[in-house]
């Protein structure tokens, strides 16, 4: 039973070293998702914070602000899905696959 313990001291012991490493990579990644098409695309980093928006200009002739709106949004929002994903898989590394209570939001 104290082997268990241990092992988890030890484990937590590593997260507390590795965890600011984790978190600039994390920083420093970059996650761009679009939708429409292509028309619009955003960039986030690893911590979801929007760092760019691009459009298509060519293609945005005839699109009314609500639809722009929600494409904005829409490719927002799965930039922010891929970049939640990789902190996921970030942690999971961390952790050789543990879940351990109150660490699922150390990395943001």
């Amino acid at each position: 039973m104290f082997g268990n313990i241990g092992k988890m001291m030890q484990m937590v012991g590593e997260l507390k070293t590795r965890l600011p490493e984790m978190q600039q990579k994390l920083d420093e990644s970059r996650f761009t998702a679009s939708a429409g098409g292509g028309v619009v695309s955003a960039t986030v980093t690893g911590k979801l914070r929007i760092v760019g928006v691009q459009l298509d200009k060519e293609l945005l002739g005839d699109v009314e602000t609500e639809v722009l709106e929600d494409l904005i949004a829409a490719a927002v929002s799965a930039a922010q899905e891929q970049a939640a994903d990789a902190a996921k898989e970030a942690m999971k590394e961390l952790t050789g696959g543990a879940e351990i209570p109150g660490l699922g939001g150390l990395l943001g």
